[in-house]
């Protein structure tokens, strides 16, 4: 039996000079100017936010047990780079699979160049809605990429401190304003200690990291990035990246870890030879 499609959300989003820099910024916070202007590798990520975002409360709605989202992991692919312009996005409800604390979603996301048609970047986004259980069972779970298989030479370890202020840019930057990241009160009632960083904020700064010192400092060489997230952090507290490359330095397998333990895992970035 053929399993049903699943609903699909569409919207045409304009991308400018301005968003593209802006975000880039916030990503390298703590690294400064880029060697090389462009998209950032985890940008498609913010063009697919919002709408990723509307499907969610389409799906949701109603749902008297829905309490909340939680980012379990996240793939990007991209086919070319983001430039100013207008961006058209469709996402897709590929799987649902009910859970005992919710609903698990896995969403398919393209983002095709509107002019052209050309695509610009797929996405696929693993979600647990919380307390969910309105949406009907469908379609099967992907499973997570997890490339590499021979390192080489030793890891390196590199720090960095995301203070109040960093995540304060980074939300209005990538326009993810949730009040778990912006307001005491409201992560408290969410059942965190405080605010806490945005989970892509991490796995943007891993990118960034990847880009200066495996890619020659070309955003546009990191052609797909994929992490999952193991557990929240909050600003100011310091963040261990570790960076492994691979397979001829083809692929960058990264996790990144606090104190507390693992924050990011299963980390990967493929790299290019520069010049294609």
């Amino acid at each position: 039996m053929t399993a049903p499609a699943g609903p699909v959300s569409r919207t045409r989003l304009h991308v400018t000079d301005r968003d593209l820099a802006a975000y880039r910024a916030a990503a390298r916070a703590r690294l400064g100017a880029p060697a090389r202007a462009g998209a950032g590798p985890a940008h498609p990520f913010v063009a697919a936010h919002a709408l990723a975002q509307h499907t969610v409360g389409a799906l949701t709605a109603g749902d008297h047990g829905f309490t909340g989202v939680v980012h379990l992991a996240q793939e990007i692919r991209t086919h070319a780079p983001l430039t100013a312009g207008d961006v058209d996005v469709a996402v897709e409800v590929a799987a649902v699979r009910r859970e005992a604390r919710g609903t698990r979603l896995a969403l398919t996301t393209r983002l095709t160049d509107a002019a052209t048609g050309a695509p610009l970047a797929d996405l696929a986004t693993a979600a647990l809605l919380l307390g969910a259980t309105g949406a009907e069972p469908y379609g099967a779970l992907p499973p997570a990429a997890h490339p590499g298989s021979v390192p080489d030479g030793p890891p390196l370890v590199l720090t960095h401190v995301l203070d109040a202020g960093d995540t304060r840019a980074y939300a209005h930057a990538s326009g993810d304003l949730n009040p778990i990241h912006l307001d005491d009160d409201a992560a408290r009632a969410a059942g965190f200690p405080g605010v806490i960083a945005h989970g892509m904020h991490l796995v943007a700064l891993a990118a960034e990291e990847i880009t200066d010192r495996h890619a020659g400092g070309d955003p546009a060489r990191v052609t797909a990035l994929g992490a999952r997230f193991a557990a929240p952090t909050r600003p100011g507290t310091e963040l261990r990246l570790t960076l492994q490359p691979h397979d001829r330095g083809t692929v960058v397998r990264f996790t990144i870890a606090t104190e507390a333990g693992t924050a990011v895992k299963a980390g990967w970035a493929r790299i290019a030879p520069a010049g294609e």
